[in-house]
């Protein structure tokens, strides 16, 4: 279906705002719908899978530790809007089709407000049962400011129920951020880019089997699945009035699959000043811009100088991605930004030279280095399958870090295409890419490097929650494991993969827990003294 581009106004996701306060904490409640939307003047109206009834999401504007709480309510149907695959982990009977959680990508929060992926609840599902299937999470802010969202994260469907149309911003702000006098208000702007198909009823396609189709299997799972149009904030190939002036743009590449490579048809660059977890330790200009899935840049644009001009953000990323099919006409234009509007007021901002100084982690503090291979296999029905050190999902936990302390992981890439790598809980940071020998490594599982390492772009030496791990490269990133203990997970943001068990658990396993009276043993008196000390924190109460 050919439709016509840059028709459409850029929509900007409405501010989320509190309903009241709860336990010393900002309430909200946002609840998940199936409504219709317009994403194309030329499109019937489409129906989606909706935060608050709008796709994408509405925007969390949170200041660092502001203590939020967030009642997410499941008003779904029954029936699920897409095709099913049930012979995927979770997703298999008696699972109902319809389940939702919700993952704060990039928070530092409990675990059990992390959104884990087998604490999914239904439209009837009522507070009962273990805290961590609780409809209510607590996001404790404590982390940098940063560009952060929220998405489903259901087992076996997430790919599904995200392409629905289930992801939103999130913003952590704070005074420091502010006096650096960054473009700000209506001048910020967040920008997720997600591709999507249609059929010709304006209805959401997805293929109910890959190319060639699966004897038995129907709906089957897709090794990947890329759109042929590309949408921004949830509009597709929409156009934005700006003004001559400086504009900060928060990106996020909310795709399935599609990696984007990001340039302007005028040459100017993009002045880079953040990355997944906050802030650079100084801005970074750039001509292309890399975004994964899941990542997301914090950029300046300068239009000043193109008064009256058209500029389009266009992509030159291969799918799959580094060696696949480069983009075709349609999915290689992203936008438009027309220099049409008068400068309303004199452009004050800055980009200054210093931003925000950010610890490095040594690896010579590194309790442990693990090797963690990303392997192909296949499945029983002779499907590609992408595993994580060759284990499914469903293997027992073998990634347990001590809270707090520090390790590196290689992160080892067997296969033939790039893997965005997401760690839940923590901001790492990238230490090297590096080339081997990977016939060698197959065959003997020898680590045999043919080159010298890479060091991280300028642009990514920032704090990072996904990282794009190279086909015949080990990526090396290296965390502090804190700062809450117990069971996350880390996968590929390939939706389609994680999905087919390129996923694991991990577990941040607690420290013995000292009072002055010595060790605290497990139990009754170990737990109420670890509820206090959440009940302190939470409220500012001091402790009598």
């Amino acid at each position: 279906m050919a439709l016509a581009k840059f028709v459409d106004p850029l929509p900007i996701p409405a501010v989320l705002k509190p309903k009241g306060y709860l336990a010393c904490a900002a309430y909200y409640e946002v609840r998940m719908r199936q409504v219709k939307q317009k994403l194309h003047r030329d499109l019937p109206e489409t129906t989606v899978w909706a935060y608050e009834g709008v796709y994408p999401g509405p925007t969390f504007e949170v200041l660092r530790h502001e203590r939020v709480k967030v009642r997410w309510v499941n008003d779904l149907p029954d029936e699920h809007l897409l095709p099913v695959d049930r012979t995927v982990h979770g997703a298999h009977p008696p699972n109902p089709l319809v389940r939702t959680v919700v993952h704060l990508h990039g928070g530092e929060v409990p675990a059990y407000s992390d959104g884990h992926p087998e604490a999914w609840f239904t439209r009837d599902f009522r507070e009962v049962g273990p805290h961590f299937r609780s409809v209510v999470y607590f996001y404790p802010n404590i982390q940098r400011p940063a560009t952060l969202w929220y998405h489903d994260h259901a087992l076996g469907i997430t790919r599904l129920n995200v392409y629905a149309g289930l992801a939103g911003f999130y913003l952590i702000r704070d005074a420091f951020e502010l006096e650096l006098n960054l473009p700000g208000g209506r001048f910020e702007i967040p920008l997720v880019i997600q591709d999507r198909s249609f059929n010709a009823d304006g209805s959401l396609f997805y293929p109910r089997q890959p190319d060639p189709p699966v004897p038995g299997v129907d709906p089957s799972i897709v090794p990947e699945f890329f759109g042929d149009t590309i949408l921004v904030n949830g509009k597709v190939w929409p156009y934005l009035e700006v003004e001559p002036r400086k504009y900060r743009f928060r990106l996020l590449n909310g795709s399935n699959s599609r990696f984007y490579l990001l340039s302007f048809t005028s040459g100017q660059p993009f002045i880079q000043i953040g990355t997944d977890g906050g802030l650079l330790e100084a801005p970074v200009p750039v001509a292309e811009l890399t975004l994964a899935p899941g990542e997301r840049a914090d950029v300046v644009v300068d239009f000043s100088a193109f008064a009256g001009e058209t500029i389009r953000l266009v992509n030159g990323a291969a799918a799959p991605f580094p060696g696949g099919d480069p983009p075709t006409e349609d999915t290689s234009q992203v936008m438009e930004f027309r220099v049409t509007l008068p400068l309303s007021e004199p452009d004050t901002s800055t980009v200054p030279s210093s931003l925000r100084p950010i610890e490095r982690f040594s690896p010579a503090a590194a309790a442990l280095t693990r090797d963690l291979a990303l392997v192909e296999a296949q499945d029983p029905f002779g499907r590609l399958l992408l595993l994580l050190d060759g284990k499914r999902w469903s293997a027992p936990v073998s990634e347990k870090p001590r809270l707090g302390s520090v390790e590196v992981w290689r992160l080892i890439n067997l296969t033939e295409d790039a893997h965005p790598i997401h760690l839940h809980l923590v901001q790492f940071q990238i230490l090297e890419r590096r080339p081997f020998d990977v016939d060698r490594y197959r065959s003997r599982r020898e680590l045999v490097f043919t080159g010298p390492p890479v060091p991280p772009d300028p642009n990514e030496r920032g704090l990072k929650d996904t990282v794009r791990a190279n086909p015949g490269q080990v990526t090396s990133i290296i965390a502090r494991f804190g700062a809450f203990a117990g069971q996350y997970v880390w996968h590929c943001h390939i939706l389609e993969h994680e999905d087919h068990e390129m996923m694991r658990p991990y577990e941040v396993v607690p420290v013995p827990l000292c009072t002055k009276f010595g060790p605290v043993p497990p139990g009754p008196k170990r737990r109420a003294i670890l509820q206090r000390q959440f009940l302190n924190e939470a409220c500012d109460v001091p402790d009598p």
